[in-house]
């Protein structure tokens, strides 16, 4: 029963919690359910309440499940539906703004409980900051953009003239519009407005 739920559910090294199992029956005999499966190998175990289906593999152990799948999916992004984004270093070595590839990520996250906090996803360690605002599918890209920008000077070791480029063509890729800005911008500090017209962004949003 519960193998047939998963495997109808989940795809192969896709983060299965616990929590989010629902089936018409109890929390111990579903508790019990998954160690069975885990005991005969059709399931793995990677923390407290944390499981998957293996992915086949020619390797003996098969392919493990990445602490970044998992971050990725209490914090970010699960079966489609955005809670969060990368911040801080995070973000901006993904825009190509910062040299730095960060030990820790940084998340922001409607699944943080306080303010900020540094949690541990097996040997993966996260500043986790509660959302200033709920994210959601369709404001996500320009919360991630607000949040990065209302501390831009921390971030960025590269030229500023390219530090522009990328922000640009960022918000060009992205498609994100004055509307969207204007409707947000009151969440985050004045610092950010200004940020905005440093960068030129403001004749590149749509």
């Amino acid at each position: 029963m519960l193998y047939d739920y998963l495997i109808e559910n989940y795809k192969p090294n896709e983060p299965i919690f616990v929590s989010d199992v629902v089936l018409p029956i109890s929390d111990s005999n579903l508790r019990q359910m998954f160690k069975t499966l885990c005991d005969t190998g059709k399931i793995k175990r990677f923390d407290t309440g944390v499981y998957y289906i293996p992915k086949k593999s020619i390797l003996k152990n098969g392919v493990p499940l990445a602490a970044d799948d998992v971050a990725a999916a209490k914090y970010i992004i699960k079966k489609g539906k955005v809670d969060g984004f990368y911040s801080g270093f995070t973000f901006a070595n993904q825009l190509g703004i910062s040299t730095q590839v960060p030990y820790v990520q940084e998340i922001v996250s409607n699944n943080a409980s306080t303010r900020v906090k540094e949690v541990t996803v097996r040997n993966k360690r996260i500043i986790l900051r509660r959302a200033r605002t709920p994210i959601n599918n369709e404001n996500y890209v320009v919360l991630q953009l607000l949040d990065l920008l209302k501390d831009l000077e921390q971030y960025y070791d590269v030229d500023f003239e390219e530090v522009c480029s990328r922000l640009c063509r960022y918000v060009r890729e992205e498609n994100i519009t004055k509307a969207q800005v204007d409707r947000y911008i009151e969440e985050y500090p004045d610092k950010t407005y200004k940020n905005i017209y440093r960068t030129g962004l403001y004749n590149a949003f749509a």
